[in-house]
């Protein structure tokens, strides 16, 4: 049977035994955990927030989705109005290559209903690394509840255009105005019926050769004169090809376009001489003293003609002048009547007295 002493140092080896593998344990979690352990230098870092939005002191802070620290403390300071919430935190510095100066710190939720945590966002920032004490700034993000009250308006802007969407609904049920007397009319229906009908009975008009369509479709004489058309057609445009015909002649006679080049070479050397101010029609463009004088004439037939218009001058006489019409008139009525009277009777008016002294 052991003795009392040998039972008590049986005890003390395992009590031993037990706690050396409880610190060995607890020492292989904090190395592997990565984040806190007590080999591992860590830095202090702080950022001000306006609202803590359920942060909690021990809540995980992530760069990139990794665990690189906690948070150690949460207080409200004094002299930071907008942003009151101070929050301290101990990072890993394995992870201070990616801990610049200008990364942005922001809460975030894990999932819906998650715990918040801080994020590190250092995808755009180009500073040099933190050191022990440095402020990160923070940038805002909506929580579930800005979501839930911005959502507020939308959600009641559809319940008031369901409720609308539904009255419109029973207005039209009821069979009233423009949409609901097309789908509850039952004279629209018969008239709708009656139109099919009708519609069916001229397709079985036209597929039996009725009227004047129905040739068309059953007829091969129709056909066979489109063929004939068509066929015609060919020849005509193969003679075209050929250069048959007057119309044959404009498309492949080579003199003709020769022709037709030289007249548009002389009728551009023609315009490119009277823009330089030959011959007689350049002269009377580029003459100001001869246009001068077009205008001057103008002027004096736009004169004359004013002055005709008002009986001015015999000329203008002759216009207006009614006695002056009347006599001319008289006289040419008279004119007519003499020689009228000589062609009846040449003796009254032609005899010659011949008087020997």
């Amino acid at each position: 049977m052991p003795s009392q002493k040998q039972l008590k140092w049986s005890q003390l080896r395992v009590g031993l035994t037990v706690l050396f593998a409880s610190i060995t344990l607890a020492i292989l979690i904090f190395m592997m955990s990565g984040t806190a352990g007590w080999f591992t230098r860590k830095i202090i870092l702080e950022s001000y927030f306006d609202n803590a939005g359920g942060l909690r002191v021990g809540a995980p802070v992530r760069l990139s989705g990794v665990d690189i620290g906690s948070v150690t403390r949460i207080r409200i300071v004094d002299g930071k109005p907008a942003t009151p919430v101070e929050v301290t935190m101990k990072v890993n510095t394995n992870y201070a290559f990616l801990l610049k100066k200008d990364s942005i710190a922001l809460l975030s939720t894990a999932g819906v209903l998650g715990e918040t945590y801080v994020d590190i966002d250092s995808a755009s920032a180009k500073g040099p690394a933190v050191v022990d004490g440095d402020t990160l700034a923070i940038r805002s993000q909506p929580d579930i509840q800005d979501v839930v009250r911005a959502s507020q308006g939308t959600l009641q802007n559809m319940d008031a255009l369901l409720k609308r969407l539904d009255r419109i609904v029973a207005f039209i049920e009821s069979g009233q105005g423009s949409i609901g007397k097309v789908i509850y009319d039952p004279g629209l229906y018969d008239r709708l019926n009656s139109t099919v009908s009708e519609f069916k009975s001229l397709v079985d008009e036209v597929k039996n050769g009725q009227g004047s369509l129905g040739p068309l479709f059953t007829s091969d004489e129709a056909y066979k004169k489109a063929i004939a058309a068509i066929d015609k057609l060919n020849v005509v445009v193969d003679e075209l090809q050929q250069g048959k015909g007057t119309a044959g002649k404009f498309l492949k006679d080579p003199a003709l376009y020769d022709n037709a080049n030289k007249t548009v070479a002389n009728v551009r050397q023609l315009t490119d001489d009277i823009n330089a101010g030959k011959g007689a029609l350049g002269k009377m463009t580029h003459d100001e003293e001869f246009a001068a004088k077009l205008q001057k004439t103008i002027n004096n037939l736009a004169e004359l003609s004013s002055r005709l218009e008002k009986g001015e001058g015999s000329a203008g006489l002759l216009f207006k002048d009614p006695a002056l019409y009347n006599n001319s008139n008289q006289m040419l009525v008279e004119t007519r009547e003499l020689i009228k009277a000589i062609r009846e009777n040449p003796k009254r008016y032609l005899t010659f007295h011949v008087k020997v002294f």
